[in-house]
């Protein structure tokens, strides 16, 4: 698994992954209106103008991805998304981990 920065080409299959990792977020709420599962194309595309993105790649596809920006002194992360196959490997951790090593200082 390689953790890099994504870039808005990047975007649709982020978009696709996100959709697919909170669906169980969603079932379990019976709430499909959730923002992770409502954003649209433009909406991401937008965010990779303010907010960092990195993605974690296995044999060239996109499994896990985080967002993040930074105001002030804080990091604010989100929309942290594995793929259900891949989730409980650590992961979710390692991006989380990554990200917060982009902003420091």
């Amino acid at each position: 698994m390689i953790i890099q920065k994504a870039t808005v080409s990047d975007a649709e299959e982020i978009l696709s992954l996100q959709k697919i990792s909170y669906k169980s977020e969603a079932d379990l709420y019976d709430n499909y209106g959730i923002p992770p599962m409502t954003q649209t194309m433009k909406d991401i595309q937008n965010e990779f103008e303010h907010k960092t993105f990195l993605k974690a790649v296995v044999d060239e596809n996109i499994i896990g991805s985080v967002r993040a920006f930074v105001q002030g002194n804080t990091c604010y992360i989100g929309r942290l998304a594995v793929h259900p196959d891949f989730q409980n490997q650590g992961i979710g951790s390692q991006l989380v981990n990554e990200i917060e090593n982009t902003f420091k200082t």
